[in-house]
């Protein structure tokens, strides 16, 4: 289960550079960029933390950083921009989302034990 949980979060990073870096009329749009965003990344956060649930500290900080460098890299683009605002969302749903993979984590631990 690990395995597919791994698996599924660097499948979601992957989708993350892939539509943050392509050009602007090829990203998909769903809903609102600003909810689109904090999804995405809440759910790259509640994943990583779930497959490393040892390190889940630098898991966090490897949302951050995603977010970040991403962010950055849209500069090197054409048809996009990176902005303070955009990354304050992105690295504040993978902060989120990660603190709720582990706080369920914790509760699903002493239930458990």
């Amino acid at each position: 289960m690990l395995t597919i949980i791994r698996l599924m979060a660097w499948i979601v990073a992957l989708g993350l550079v892939v539509v943050t870096l392509s050009p602007i009329e090829a990203r998909p749009v769903l809903t609102s960029p600003n909810l689109e965003r904090a999804g995405a990344y809440g759910l790259f956060g509640f994943l990583l933390v779930l497959s490393y649930t040892r390190r889940w500290g630098l898991a966090l900080v490897a949302g951050l950083i995603l977010a970040g460098a991403l962010e950055a890299a849209q500069g090197l683009t054409v048809s996009r921009h990176g902005r303070l605002f955009d990354f304050l969302v992105k690295g504040g749903a993978a902060l989120v989302g990660g603190l709720v993979a582990q706080g369920l984590h914790r509760l699903l631990a002493r239930r458990s034990a």
